[in-house]
C-alpha cells in the first residue's frame, strides 16, 4: 500500500474524518483508481477495525468513529466509483422492526457493511413488515432486522411471515440482531442467521452470500 493509501487507512483506524477526506481527495487528484482507494484503504481498514473489536482492543465508540470516518471518505468516492463501473458486492436492506425506535446498533451495522463494500438501504426505525417487503421488491440480497426490546423482537417474525406471504422469502437471506436476540430465536422464527454485533454481521452476511 502506497503512502497516501496507508495514510487513509491509518486515519480510519484513528477515526480522523478530516484526514480521511483530505487523503481521498489527494489520492483522486494523483490519479489513483477509485476502486483501489476503496479496496486498499477503506475496506481493508474497516476489516481491521472489525478484527480489533473482536480482539477486545476496540469497543463500540471506537468502531463508530472509525465507521464515520470511512463513510466520509466513501461519500467522496461514491460518484467516482459509479463512473468507473465499480459495483457493490451486494445489496442489504436494514431496519429496526415495528414498535422499536432504537437505531445505534442498526446504524453501526449499516456503516460496517458499507465499509465492506455493500450497498445499504436503511429503512430507519419502527419499520412495518410491508415496508420491508416493498424495499425488497426493489432488489436486495440480504435483509437485516434489528430490535433492542424483548417486546418488539417478536415483530421480526412478522417480517418473515410477510416475506413468505409475498413470495420474496426465497429471494433474500434474513439476518437478525439486537440485545435480546439469540441464535436460538433466529432458528425459531426461521431467519437465516444471527449476529451478536456489527463486526459479526459483516462476517455473517459474507458467509450467507458465499454459501
Amino acid at each position: 500500500m502506497d503512502g497516501e493509501l496507508k495514510a487513509i487507512y491509518d486515519a480510519i483506524l484513528e477515526g480522523d474524518m478530516e484526514s480521511v477526506t483530505e487523503g481521498v481527495h489527494a489520492s483522486l487528484d494523483a490519479g489513483e483508481a477509485p476502486g483501489e482507494i476503496l479496496n486498499t484503504a477503506l475496506i481493508s481498514a474497516m476489516e481491521r477495525v472489525g478484527n480489533l473489536f473482536e480482539e477486545g482492543e476496540y469497543f463500540v465508540p471506537e468502531m463508530l468513529v472509525a465507521a464515520r470516518a470511512m463513510k466520509a471518505g466513501l461519500e467522496i468516492l461514491r460518484p467516482h466509483l459509479a463512473d468507473s463501473g465499480v459495483d457493490p458486492v451486494g445489496k442489504v436492506v436494514i431496519g429496526t422492526v415495528k414498535g422499536d425506535l432504537h437505531d445505534i446498533g442498526k446504524n453501526l451495522v449499516g456503516m460496517m457493511l458499507e465499509g465492506a463494500g455493500f450497498e445499504i438501504v436503511d429503512l430507519g426505525t419502527d419499520v412495518t413488515p410491508d415496508l420491508f417487503v416493498a424495499a425488497i421488491q426493489e432488489g436486495a440480497d440480504v435483509v437485516g432486522l434489528s430490535a433492542l426490546l424483548t417486546t418488539t423482537m417478536n415483530n421480526m417474525s412478522a417480517v418473515l411471515i410477510a416475506l413468505q406471504a409475498s413470495g420474496y422469502r426465497d429471494q433474500v437471506k434474513v439476518i437478525i440482531g439486537g440485545a435480546p436476540v439469540t441464535n436460538e430465536f433466529a432458528q425459531k422464527i426461521g431467519a437465516d442467521s444471527y449476529a451478536a454485533d456489527a463486526s459479526g454481521a459483516v462476517r455473517v452476511v459474507k458467509q450467507l452470500l458465499s454459501a
